[in-house]
């Protein structure tokens, strides 16, 4: 499989067509020497594009990057200093890199909203929260109910810690609404549902107290944290379904 063909197989699920207000220029950033000739080996799966990660997927024997967060968010950028550094592990390389942003939010159910629902047993199921006119995030109820603390024990893999559990809910938690990474701001939009908790990576300062006036809980995950999960269940999509060998490149920024 090709370059050219494996981002078609992405883009078969992930489909960035339908996410035209999305300015991260989802699918190929970087094509390797050949994108229709060189055939695909190994691929390497990681959150961020970034120097660090771009190095460990190419000492790793990879062909392509696969992220969530890309090198280009649809601005002009000269080629130098940390941008330099990225682009030129890449090439010097000859290392691809594949990016999809809110197409690997939003997707059912490979996506890290979905996703997310998925390991807190989420039941009845929506669509939930909207960036740019964008549907991105996931609603829904418990299968119980459950306190902050347990539920913040489900949301991410095992040993890793919330950044924040804000208690300034109800003491039993049954609706929550979920979405990804840095959605601090739309806690509103839980709060507008009813919702009895929001889970999201990031939570501002200046949210804390809407949430408490507003008697809604908060958990969150960590922006990375919380966006490793559309990578991986792409990658186990990928190993069960075209047999292709990849690795998981861990480089948390614990933020």
């Amino acid at each position: 499989m090709t370059l050219i063909e494996l981002d078609n197989y992405f883009n078969s699920f992930l489909q960035k067509e339908n996410f035209a207000s999305d300015i991260s220029l989802n699918g190929i950033q970087i094509q390797n020497e050949k994108p229709d000739e060189k055939q695909i080996k190994k691929i390497a799966f990681a959150v961020d594009a970034c120097e660090e990660t771009a190095v460990l997927a190419s000492k790793n024997g990879a062909d392509v990057l696969f992220v969530h967060h890309g090198l280009f968010w649809g601005h002009c950028q000269t080629v130098t200093g940390s941008h330099y550094k990225r682009i030129g592990a890449f090439i010097k390389n000859d290392l691809a890199l594949c990016a999809y942003h809110i197409p690997l939010d939003a997707n059912n159910p490979y996506g890290n909203n979905w996703g997310l629902a998925k390991r807190i047993g989420l039941q009845n199921a929506e669509s939930f929260g909207t960036w740019r006119g964008m549907v991105l995030g996931v609603k829904g109820e418990l299968p119980e109910e459950l306190s902050v603390d347990e539920l913040a024990k489900k949301v991410l893999r095992p040993g890793v810690a919330p950044k924040a559990v804000i208690k300034t809910g109800k003491g039993k938690i049954k609706t929550v609404g979920i979405i990804s990474g840095g959605a601090s701001e739309d806690v509103e939009d839980a709060v507008k549902e009813g919702l009895d908790c929001y889970i999201t990576g990031e939570f501002a300062h200046e949210q804390f107290h809407f949430a408490k006036e507003m008697g809604i809980n908060v958990i969150a995950g960590g922006h990375y944290e919380t966006e490793t999960v559309g990578v991986m269940q792409v990658m186990e999509k990928v190993q069960k379904e075209l047999g292709i060998e990849c690795i998981f490149v861990e480089v948390p920024t614990n933020l």
